[in-house]
């Protein structure tokens, strides 16, 4: 053609225009053509026995039939039975075992890849169908153990990624049933993190007052009676007798005072006491912080109005004692209500300082002595004639096996949650850059309020006071 541009001639007799293409080079295909075993031989390894100049042996590979009573050999070779899949009896890609040095030689050596362990693979990487087998070489480096991260795994399929130890890990989601629930409620309490705390923690003037000086006054006066008692009958001198009598009834008014009105004295001197500023504080002084409360790691759940994320929570069940009802505890006494059972917890938390704006932790949990003084308000008020209309107490009531009968009884519910306010009283602890409040070593006594007839009362531990508590309404029943 006289065209300026070049063209050529298609083997069907067609021109086109364009130079013809150029033959490229066929690239290698897999060959279903059965590949000589070499057993490790480096030559008999084709083309790695010519990088280092071995003469090669006359017999090249030959085909040949299935294999005969001939041991197979596992890993990565093409005609090893693996776990991915079973080969047919037409394998075109099985060798004879004819050249082969021997069955020693055979179970010794291993071109294919090697596990962590240095053996053999017992599982290849992918499936085999079709019914014709794919041969390899592995005469190459042995590839890199890697770790169990999860994206390339050879186990059988698991239903997410898998975690450091290789198991399927486990996926968080909500719980499908009610006991699942009471499982984790148990677990958190059960949590070492969490402190409980009884009774005995709370502030009590009998138990408060040195027991010595208590048993000291007895003493004193049944010995002032006795000599009172004498010597008004022994000379008609009443006059020792009365100041007797007028000195125990000071000293039982005082007794009586501290008992009914000790919490609200104790109460009233931690708001007195002067806040201390973090970022003056000295290491292991005594102070108060005042400031808003931050959940830790682990947060509470109080018990009946299911509040989340607290760090203090406390529900307790009274029933009132009369003439023949049952008694709540064994010191319950008659026409008095009396602590049938109590669930108070609390944990570290967070505490950001009103003066400085520092944030500290506050040590708590972990079984740290801990005094409470915060506010708790009636929930629920039961008695005989309202007992079924208030269903989620007899559900309350039924999840710790408690029975109801015709008792009287009122359940009380307090809780410190996340953002409220609270005062904090403890020793100062820094660590590096950690700022901590921990318990002090020694009870912290609050000294004589003579104003008050107020007689000295220790504070053992951290001691905790919040009263900006969530004002709780009475559920009507």
């Amino acid at each position: 053609m006289g065209s300026r541009f070049p063209s050529h001639q298609l083997s069907n007799g067609l021109y086109v225009s364009g130079r013809p293409e150029q033959p490229k080079e066929k690239t290698p295909t897999m060959s279903s053509v059965a590949m000589p075993y070499t057993g490790g031989d480096i030559k008999r390894s084709g083309e790695l026995g010519k990088m280092f100049d071995i003469p090669m042996d006359g017999s090249r590979s030959r085909k040949s039939g299935p294999i005969n009573n001939a041991p197979t050999r596992t890993g990565s070779f093409g005609g090893a039975t693996s776990h991915s899949g079973q080969l047919n009896s037409v394998s075109r890609g099985s060798v004879s075992a004819g050249g082969v040095p021997g069955s020693t030689s055979l179970k010794k050596t291993n071109s294919g890849p090697l596990n962590k362990h240095g053996e053999p693979l017992k599982k290849s990487s992918g499936p085999q169908g079709g019914g014709t087998a794919i041969s390899r070489q592995n005469s190459g480096p042995i590839p890199p153990v890697l770790p169990t991260t999860g994206l390339i795994t050879s186990g059988p399929i698991t239903s997410g990624p898998l975690n450091s130890s290789g198991a399927p890990r486990k996926a968080s989601g909500p719980l499908e049933s009610t006991g699942s629930m009471k499982m984790h409620s148990a677990s958190m309490i059960n949590n070492q993190a969490v402190t409980h705390l009884s009774q005995d923690d709370e502030y009590s003037f009998r138990k408060s007052f040195p027991k010595p000086i208590l048993w000291a006054i007895i003493l004193l006066f049944v010995m002032g009676f006795i000599a009172g008692g004498f010597i008004l009958g022994a000379v008609r001198n009443p006059i020792l007798l009365v100041v007797v009598v007028v000195l125990f009834a000071a000293v039982a008014t005082v007794f009586t005072w501290n008992t009914c009105w000790g919490r609200r004295a104790i109460t009233g001197f931690i708001a007195s006491y002067p806040d201390a500023e973090l970022r003056t504080a000295k290491d292991g002084q005594f102070v108060k912080v005042s400031g808003v409360v931050t959940c830790g790691n682990v947060p509470l759940e109080s018990s009946f109005q299911k509040v989340p994320r607290c760090v203090y929570t406390s529900t307790s069940l009274y029933e009132y004692r009369g003439w023949d009802s049952k008694a709540a505890n064994p010191t319950h006494r008659r026409f008095t209500w009396g602590l049938r059972t109590l669930e108070r917890h609390v944990v570290d938390f967070y505490i950001s300082d009103f003066q400085s704006g520092l944030r500290a932790l506050v040590k708590t949990g972990y079984g740290a002595r801990v005094t409470p003084y915060v506010d708790e308000s009636v929930v629920v008020d039961i008695n005989p004639s309202n007992r079924d209309m208030s269903p989620e107490f007899v559900r309350w009531l039924g999840e710790r096996n408690l029975s109801s009968d015709d008792r009287v009884m009122r359940l009380k519910e307090g809780y410190i949650k996340e953002g409220s306010t609270v005062s904090v009283m403890g020793v100062v602890q820094r660590n590096e850059n950690v700022l901590m409040i921990v318990p002090p070593p020694e009870p912290f006594s609050t000294g004589c309020q003579w104003s008050k007839c107020i007689l000295p009362a220790s504070l053992e531990g951290i001691v905790l006071r919040c009263e900006d508590t969530s004002k709780i309404d009475v559920i009507p029943v």
